[in-house]
This record gives structure tokens, sequence and C-alpha cells, in this order.
């Protein structure tokens, strides 16, 4: 069982100091379950492989406090002839927290600074088992914003009829702190094995909270990864579903104050927000669509305005915010607005970077003020699902334009709009990210100005209108 993490930023041995493990040694550990080595197969200034080798003994659990583990109906043979020894199971999970016990708690002893800091990382597994196919092993790696590499593992190399086996080898490539790639992995490997050998205890929920917080509340496949992490015991399950929803609709609230209070601070005078949804709709309303997505939402005022199209049969409000979904439903109930509006307004909660055959088959859609709230690295998934698989006709998206913050007296120098933005582009960065899109997935760009355009630092938002090529 073998898991490799290379780290390819000048000077790349500094993954030795936040794994604290020389690599200079073969280090070895003790485990329940047998043995854990560590070694460094390339040490070098531009790249630094970290390989955890596990060495499991079957036959010693079959006869020790953990027996009668892994079996899964298959008789007594399968506690000795099974994948243990060679799969990324829970096994690799318990040794990730044993072995890289400070690196997954977000510590470095030596260089603290580094433990925050977003590396190019590669974590290599070379088998890997998943029953559900490459395309969940993508629903569950993707939204985190990694490239991943799935290769499917025949049975049998001599015998290629028998057709291909349900284990991959796998590489997931992403810019993120070490702590966030190993808590992501400690996670989801245990998610993807069937065969757990330990016995759920109360405190898993703990740990699965402990280890997911940041991402595993927003990840599109949050419950299924609770039920899967917790497959034995259908009460903490409860737990962590009741914990999830509450985590949600508390983070959903507190981020809505928080830039309420923001936007009334920094955008009052100015009316952005109305701008936006004017510029918005009227980019949308010129294509004479039929069926519209507004992907991030919120509280549904871009739909309330579209709704006043009659040639708009249906309108798609999506978010991953539970909460914000609530009040939008709740302003545009039947006896609001009528039942024939009512009809044409549908609401779905989910990611913008997880693959969703829901999003397919529209005219036209919105992304207004919501790349900023991504992680850079979901930047690609999130492109891939709007324009490579959901594809509408005509996209308009909107962002701030960072070089018009040196305007707002109010916004501290080097501060962003929001506190929940990831990033702000300038007018360069948002026309280079938007071109390199244009270019991968066959639409044209134009770019259009969204407030007062300042001769010198540009509009306060900038806008974005990718027309699919033929459309």
């Amino acid at each position: 069982m073998l898991l490799t993490i290379t780290n390819t930023r000048h000077p790349a041995t500094h993954l030795g100091y936040l794994l604290a493990k020389h690599p200079e040694r073969v280090q070895s550990f003790d485990l329940s379950f047998g043995k854990a080595h560590v070694f460094y197969p390339e040490a070098a200034p531009d790249c630094c492989t970290a390989a955890l080798l596990l060495d499991v003994d079957p036959v010693g659990l079959v006869r020790g406090p953990a027996s009668g583990f892994g079996t899964r109906g298959g008789g007594p043979l399968a506690n000795y002839v099974n994948d243990r020894p060679y799969v990324a199971s829970s096994f690799l999970s318990v040794a990730l927290a044993e072995v890289y016990r400070s690196a997954l708690g977000g510590r470095c002893r030596e260089h603290p600074e580094l433990a925050e800091e977003r590396l190019p990382l590669s974590a290599h597994l070379p088998v890997l088992p998943c029953r559900g196919g490459e395309g969940f092993l993508r629903q569950l790696f993707e939204p985190l914003g990694y490239q991943l590499h799935a290769e499917p593992l025949p049975l049998d190399e001599t015998r290629p009829e028998w057709g291909r086996s349900v284990y991959f080898s796998v590489t997931l490539e992403g810019e993120c702190r070490l702590q966030d790639l190993l808590s992501h992995l400690y996670v989801l490997i245990p998610v993807l094995d069937r065969d757990k050998h330990y016995w759920m205890a109360p405190d898993e929920v703990d740990k699965l909270f402990r280890h997911g917080e940041g991402w595993l509340h927003t990840h599109p496949l949050r419950e299924e990864i609770g039920r899967r992490y917790l497959f034995r015991r259908p009460s903490l399950l409860r737990e962590a579903l009741a914990r999830l929803t509450a985590d949600d609709a508390g983070a959903a609230e507190e981020r809505e104050e928080r830039q309420d209070a923001e936007e009334q601070a920094g955008e009052r005078a100015l009316r952005l927000n109305d701008l936006r949804i004017q510029a918005v709709a009227q980019v949308i309303r010129a294509a004479q669509p039929r069926k519209v997505l507004d992907l991030g939402c919120g509280e549904g005022r871009l739909l309330r305005e579209l709704l006043r199209d009659a040639q708009i049969e249906q309108l798609t409000g999506v978010d991953v915010s539970i909460r914000a979904l609530e009040i939008a439903q709740s302003r545009l109930r039947p006896e609001r607005i009528g039942n024939a509006a009512a009809q044409r307004v549908q609401f779905l909660h989910g990611a913008l970077n997880y693959r969703d055959s829901r999003l397919e088959g529209y005219d036209a859609a919105a992304v207004m003020e919501v790349v900023e709230h991504l992680d850079p690295p979901r930047l690609h998934s999130f492109a891939r699902v709007l324009f490579e698989h959901a594809r509408p006709g005509l996209v308009a998206l909107t962002t701030p334009n960072a070089e018009h913050n040196v305007r707002w007296p109010a916004l501290p120098a080097g501060r962003f709009r929001h506190r929940d933005h990831r990033f702000e582009w300038t007018r360069a960065e948002f026309r280079a990210w938007s071109d390199d899109v244009a270019a991968r997935f066959g639409y044209a760009v134009s770019y259009e100005p969204i407030g007062a355009d300042d001769p010198e630092v540009g509009p306060p938002t900038q806008m974005a209108v990718f027309r699919k090529a033929g459309a």
C-alpha cells in the first residue's frame, strides 16, 4: 500500500519540514496492523517526493483483536486472501493520522509559515478501490479543486478478456496547503473503502467534522460522504447529517449578514447591485432565450427581474447555500408573484465546481459576483462544469475590478470588498482568464463595464459576455 506526495515549488525539499520527516533518512513506525515506512525517492531543489509505504500483516490482523474484519460475507478464506495489503484503504487513513500527525494538524515546528503556504502538490495512489467508477472519483475530488488522472486497472494483465477491476491508479494535482491535501485523503479514502478495519466509535463524527472543516459542508456529495464514512452506524450518520444542515444554515446566515453590511458601506452610493442586475438582464434579454440559469442565485434578485419577460419559459436558480435558496423561494411564492410566474421558476441546490446534468440544455446563464468566492484551484473545475458540460449558448459573468478599489475611501488598502472573497481580479487578469476559457471551450467573449468607467482604474464591476460559437 503506497502513497506518494510530490512538491515542485523551489526549494521543494521544504516538504520534509512540513511532514517532519528528513529526506535523507528512511524512517519506520510500528502500527497496530503492521509497519509504515517513510522515504524519499527524489529530494531535489525543484522536485521532492515523499513516499508512505504500509506493510500490512493480514494474518496477524485475523489472529489479533481486529479479527473478522473485511470478510463481507466471503467466508473464512476472505480473512486470509484479500486486497488489504495492496490497496489504499482505511489502514492508510489511520497511518496518515499516526505518521503525518503534525502535517495533518497544520503544524510545522521548524518553519510555521510553511503550513499556511499553498504549494503545487500531487498525490499518487497506485491502487485505489472505487466501485462507483471514474465518474464517482471525479465527483469526490474535482469539487475540491484537483485535477484528477485515473487509470483503470485490469483484473489480470495476462487475461484482458476478464475486463477491468474496481481498482484505479489515481493521481491528484492541485495548488493547496499540505494540510488540506492530507485532510481530503484522510476523509475520502475511507469513503471509498467498503471494508473498514475498525469499529465506528461515537467520536467518528467528530473526526469527520474536524478533518472536513472548511470543505465538507459545501461539498456537493457531502451526504454521500457522510453515509459512506459512517456506514456501520446509522445513528452516527443521522447526527452527522443534522450537523451538516446546521453548519450550512449558520454559515449562510453569517455570510449574508457580513456581505449585506459590507455592500451597504461600500456600494450603497453607487447602487452597484442594481446596476449589475440591469446590465446582466439586458444582455440576457437581447439573446431572447427560453431557458435561463442563474448560477449562484443568492436570494433571487436577478430571477425576479427576469420574470418580467414572458418570452423566458423557465428560470432556474442554483446556489450552494440552502438558506439563500429558502429566502429566494419565500420571495417568489405564488401569493406574491402569481401562480403563472411561480411555475416558471425552480431552484436547485448544488455546487458550481461539480458536473451536474441538471444544468444542461439552457440557452443562457448568469454568473453574477460568484467566481471571486471560489478558491483559485477550483476555477478549473468551475470552467469545465459551465463551459464544457453545461454549455449554454450565452454566459454573462460579472466580478469586481480590483483596480477600482482605490476609489473607495472606506476600503482599507489591500483589502477585498468582502471578507468571503478569495481573490479579486484586475481588468488584465480577468481578460486573460476569460480569453483562455473562451479559446478552450469554443466561445467568443466580449467585455462591458458596469458602473462609471473611470479613465484611470476602470469600472467598479467588469462583465464578460461569452457566446458559444455557432449559437
